[in-house]
């Protein structure tokens, strides 16, 4: 991963937004992170998740480690605002742990659903905190685009448990760490934003997994984790560039787009059929990207 950072004024203000490019490499991030879900799910039928989620969050850091030791860019893994560096990866860390939780208490769908409420938080975090404005065509894109993945899950009626708090928190986290990287100056490097999350939550995951009980682990689960490992790292890499060079608010509903990439790779991997109602949340949520971009 050797992305550079644009360059900016003096001042070490944010260049300025790029939204056409942010939303394409947005999209390539999700795809990337849908891949990750993809290993994590062959990996998940026979180790517990929090290992799971250790081994594939150790193999992103010593990937990442390891290109920065042989390029000779050890340094730019150190944050220059370290403050923000892990506040942020404390966050995503927080995010993780609640949305697992949301997975084992609620349906798969309706958990998805409140996580997805994140590009709406953002539109409405970038306001406040950073004065983006979207226009009215873009708000209507950001509510399409939820309305599409409603359709494309099909979500029940349940009562309402700590699980929906727990997906509603996770979607809190994750708009909050996203704004975050709007508000780092362009002095940091996008190498320092990945690693200190994954500093962050390697250790964390694994004491989760500890608690947990740990199992044997084959060389093609170590090695499904490797390549987990890798997407893993890429696709943050790839989410921290396009929320550095895009307006928040704009690029967080390409999220949904995560429905679409699930879909594909369940249909090559795991023989899933697409069902009309995927496809038909997918095509709403094509339109709501074309919206927000407007």
């Amino acid at each position: 991963m050797s992305v550079e950072v644009s360059s900016a004024g003096a001042d070490g203000a944010a260049p300025a937004p790029a939204n056409g490019r942010a939303a394409l490499v947005v999209l390539l991030a999700f795809a990337v992170f849908s891949g990750t879900d993809a290993i994590v799910k062959v990996l998940a039928a026979g180790i517990a998740a929090p290992q799971v989620t250790f081994l594939v969050t150790a193999a992103a850091l010593l990937i990442l480690f390891c290109h920065a030791g042989v390029v000779g860019r050890l340094r730019r893994l150190v944050p220059r605002q370290p403050g923000l560096a892990l506040l942020r990866a404390l966050l995503l860390a927080g995010d993780t742990l609640l949305i697992h939780y949301a997975f084992a208490a609620l349906p798969l769908a309706e958990a998805y659903l409140l996580a997805f409420l994140t590009p709406i938080l953002v539109a409405m975090l970038g306001f406040v905190l950073l004065g983006e404005r979207l226009s009215p065509i873009g708000w209507a894109g950001v509510v399409i685009g939820f309305a599409g993945v409603a359709v494309a899950l099909k979500p029940g009626v349940a009562p309402l448990n700590l699980g929906h708090a727990a997906a509603l928190g996770s979607a809190v986290l994750f708009a909050l760490s996203l704004v975050l990287l709007r508000r780092a100056k362009a002095a940091e490097t996008d190498e320092a934003l990945v690693a200190s999350l994954l500093v962050v939550l390697t250790p964390l995951s694994l004491g989760v997994a500890l608690v947990g009980g740990i199992v044997p682990v084959s060389a093609q689960d170590f090695a499904l984790a490797f390549a987990g490992g890798a997407l893993l790292l890429g696709g943050h890499a790839l989410l921290v560039r396009a929320f550095r060079i895009g307006e928040a608010s704009v690029v967080a509903p390409f999220q949904y787009s995560q429905i679409v990439w699930g879909g594909l790779y369940g249909v090559f991997l795991f023989s899933t059929p697409l069902e009309f109602h995927t496809l038909a949340g997918a095509g709403i949520i094509v339109l709501s990207g074309w919206f927000v971009l407007k």
